[in-house]
């Protein structure tokens, strides 16, 4: 594979360009017809065969589509969104596999040796987006949604979207600089839909000591194992490795913050608080089916050197049980009791 489009599906579908820009007008609908229908399907099961990351599992997936598609399930479906949603509900029925996706688009859809890779660099990134959304994203917190204190020993960081790295990198060595002298820290994540993996592990940089191993990708069509370190230099100064994190999370933590609490609860250097998370694991990227069809098809396996798996479909199990909207309180009573006590300023829960 030539391209190096490798993120999670909430990155692509959400990104921060998407996210910031606000609802666009409709597009145009994408009719379809039985020449359309047959290409979509035909080039799904082809694609989902080559690149799907569980071989067996996308047989499983073809044999049913194959099966609607003989009883005539598609055939009376002319509009391209309804036909999308079709065949993903109809993959989700067999995997469950939260970053598998099947969409249609207004806008005719590149070849997949054509597709763009996503930017790298803020210089890369500002040449593909409009004026407007520059302004917004420039204005915007990208996803650091609050800074805080809970008690002058106790702070606070809510985290909502974990943004491409070279464009959260700043916010996030300036919430660390803020936070750097507090006794304790609780992370957020109960409201964050993901986003990119390489900004997850920038943060968890400044809560480690040293170099440390986070977790190996898998990629099927190369069959090549990589693995992902922490960073050694920081734009922020280091939190470290000793004092305690505790980390909110519930149903609405997903893709990268399940990969940040995951990976900080593998190391023992957080405790999770809250509901089991998510559960999406794997990283996806685009396949062009037809004109006006995309698939997004997770190619990639996430694989903790610790526990030798991750958390696809069963979620980020807290440590400490506690409805979604008691996390914070639970948290903050916890934290107290391990810096010895102490009362904390009056805060509602956030």
């Amino acid at each position: 594979m030539k391209m190096k489009w490798m993120v999670t599906l909430s990155l692509l579908s959400l990104s921060v360009t998407g996210a910031i820009a606000g609802t666009p007008p409709s597009p145009p609908a994408v009719e379809v017809d039985r020449a359309t229908r047959l290409e979509v399907i035909d080039t799904l099961i082809a694609k989902l065969n080559a690149n799907y990351v569980f071989p067996d599992q996308a047989q499983r997936v073809e044999v049913v589509l194959r099966q609607r598609q003989r009883e005539g399930k598609y055939d009376g479906i002319t509009d391209g969104k309804q036909l999308a949603k079709q065949l993903s509900d109809d993959i989700d029925g067999v995997v469950h596999d939260k970053h598998m996706l099947v969409d249609a688009s207004a806008r005719p859809v590149p070849p997949d040796d054509a597709m763009p890779p996503p930017p790298q660099t803020r210089a890369e990134w500002e040449k593909q987006v409009p004026p407007a959304v520059l302004e917004r994203v420039r204005a915007s917190n990208l996803g650091v949604e609050k800074v805080d204190r809970l008690s002058p020993h106790i702070g606070y960081l809510q985290i909502s979207s974990f943004a491409p790295v070279f464009l959260v990198s700043d916010k996030f060595a300036a919430a660390m600089n803020e936070l750097a002298d507090t006794d304790g820290l609780i992370i957020d994540l109960r409201n964050n839909g993901g986003g990119g993996g390489d900004s997850a592990a920038l943060l968890i940089s400044y809560f480690v000591d040293e170099r440390t191993r986070l977790n190996d990708s898998w990629e099927r069509s190369t069959g090549i194992t990589t693995q992902y370190w922490t960073q050694d230099k920081l734009d922020g100064k280091r939190y470290g490795g000793k004092k305690p994190v505790l980390i909110l999370a519930g149903p609405d933590t997903k893709s990268a913050a399940e990969a940040f609490a995951y990976q900080m609860q593998a190391l023992k250097r957080a405790t999770v608080i809250g509901e089991r998370t998510w559960g999406g694991a794997n990283a996806s990227r685009p396949y062009r089916l037809s004109e006006h069809f995309v698939a997004f098809i997770p190619s990639r396996r996430s694989i903790s050197p610790i526990t030798h798996t991750n958390w696809e479909g069963v979620g980020v199990t807290p440590d400490v049980a506690a409805k979604v909207d008691d996390a914070l309180v639970a948290a903050k009573d916890l934290m107290q009791r391990q810096l010895g006590g102490g009362a904390p300023r009056v805060a509602t829960d956030r």
